[in-house]
């Protein structure tokens, strides 16, 4: 093997931590508010993250093969819509592009949708922080445990609830992560990003508890919420937990969080 060979490669992994599946049309039209919300984070490829996992590693592999390994100086938003048209070509059930946003805006970020802006399939307003003080704090505060990779014939949207206030409440989740980000308030953020995972747990029971999941990923999740301010995992079927927390939590590490300019 070539000394010069680099496994992880140099496209941002992205982090999705409150209001996942409002970027789904099939979830934001019966959204009752005018939007709802999710937040993202865009972080260095420091390391190998596990596959089938929520960190959005098929439409990172995507953006490989489509911009021959680096992300092209364009508009983000330009490039979003790139990434989701090659993603999705031909499939019947397309990915939501907040994996395509969540690559590509650098910072934290909190997207928008409404089902009326396109269908809801790109989102209508596209809010981003690249404080580097912010950014270090929310660094500091998600400590990330790996925990489950998706089985093989895993599929979440097997049972689907699409109850309004449920979707609501999960759109909203979203701004709530986000203002307690720029507050630094890791209370409300472990508040919201529970508040998540408390929605997906009614809106798509699956997210947790599927026959081919082996593990009690809802007692894990519970557990870690009980001890620290709050806790998320990273996508269905488990993938890793990420835990809000001031105090180091054993066993995990942090992420480095792409800023614009950085370079």
């Amino acid at each position: 093997m070539s000394r010069d060979f680099d496994p992880v490669g140099a496209i941002p992994y992205r982090l999705a931590l409150a209001g996942g599946w409002i970027d789904q049309p099939f979830m934001s039209r019966h959204n009752p508010d005018p939007f709802g919300s999710m937040v993202v984070v865009s972080v260095e490829p420091t390391f190998w993250f596990m596959e089938r996992a929520g960190l959005a590693t098929s439409t990172r592999k995507t953006a490989f093969d489509l911009w021959q390994g680096e992300l092209p100086d364009r508009p983000p938003a330009e490039l979003v819509r790139e990434l989701y048209h090659a993603e999705n070509r031909h499939k019947p059930d397309p990915s939501g592009s907040q994996d395509m946003a969540g690559i590509i805006y650098p910072g934290i970020s909190r997207l928008d949708y409404d089902y009326d802006h396109e269908a809801g399939v790109f989102p209508r307003h596209v809010e981003s922080t690249n404080d580097p003080e912010i950014a270090a704090w929310l660094q500091s505060v998600i400590h990330i445990l790996p925990v489950n990779q998706r089985p093989a014939g895993y599929d979440p949207l097997q049972d689907v609830n699409f109850d309004p206030e449920w979707i609501r409440r999960l759109g909203q989740s979203g701004v709530d992560c986000y203002e307690a980000i720029l507050a630094r308030d890791v209370d409300v953020l472990g508040a919201a990003m529970s508040e998540t995972m408390t929605c997906w747990d009614v809106l798509v029971p699956h997210s947790f508890r599927h026959p081919t999941i082996t593990i009690d990923l809802p007692g894990i999740l519970r557990s870690y919420q009980d001890r620290y301010a709050g806790a998320v995992y990273s996508g269905c079927g488990g993938g890793y937990l990420y835990v809000i927390s001031e105090s180091p939590v054993p066993g995990s590490f942090h992420a480095t969080i792409r800023l614009a300019n950085a370079d």
